[in-house]
């Protein structure tokens, strides 16, 4: 049941994404015209500490309008290191520097429409450097016990799928 990509033509592009419209040939030889928004990858961060608290910021999406809990995340920069990118944004919008990260998940979280990766770490240690750099892509920025994501997921308080999975990723490495 492969579908197979022919050829793309590129409809739109800006420094954010490219819309291509592309040639799909389906499995029974039917062709089909098919859009594919083409996005550049995401780095995200947190931090456990000690206590089994995670470090997440309460943010807006007005998009979706939806608040909901976080990681640090962002744009990865042209020629720009993933695992440096996760750090920087980390430090950024919480006034945390990571230690050492760790790979979390890589996720793609629509597929059928966009080639979107996020890549997701954590550290067990941070230092703090002061107050957040980018301070307008939240609210607030909380330590956020592990043992309570399960329950703030099921309340629809991690909207964002990728925070979800990495939230339940850590609470069954931090906790089984």
């Amino acid at each position: 049941m492969q579908w197979t990509n022919l050829n793309e033509q590129t409809v739109y592009d800006n420094q954010w994404f490219r819309v291509n419209l592309a040639d799909v040939v389906l499995p029974d030889g039917r062709h089909l015209d098919h859009y594919v928004i083409r996005l550049r990858a995401v780095a995200a961060a947190t931090v456990v500490n000690d206590a089994d608290e995670v470090l997440l910021l309460w943010r807006h999406r007005f998009i979706t309008g939806s608040w909901g809990w976080e990681f640090a995340a962002g744009v990865v920069e042209d020629g720009e290191d993933v695992v440096a990118a996760a750090a920087r944004e980390m430090e950024e919008e919480t006034g945390w520097r990571p230690g050492t990260l760790r790979p979390l998940m890589t996720v793609e979280p629509s597929n059928g429409l966009t080639d979107a990766r996020h890549h997701l770490y954590w550290s067990a240690e941070a230092t703090y450097t002061g107050p957040p750099a980018d301070a307008f892509e939240s609210s607030r920025r909380e330590w956020i016990p592990l043992k309570l994501v399960p329950d703030m997921i099921a309340r629809g308080e991690v909207p964002a799928a990728n925070m979800a999975a990495g939230l339940l990723m850590l609470h069954h490495l931090r906790l089984g």
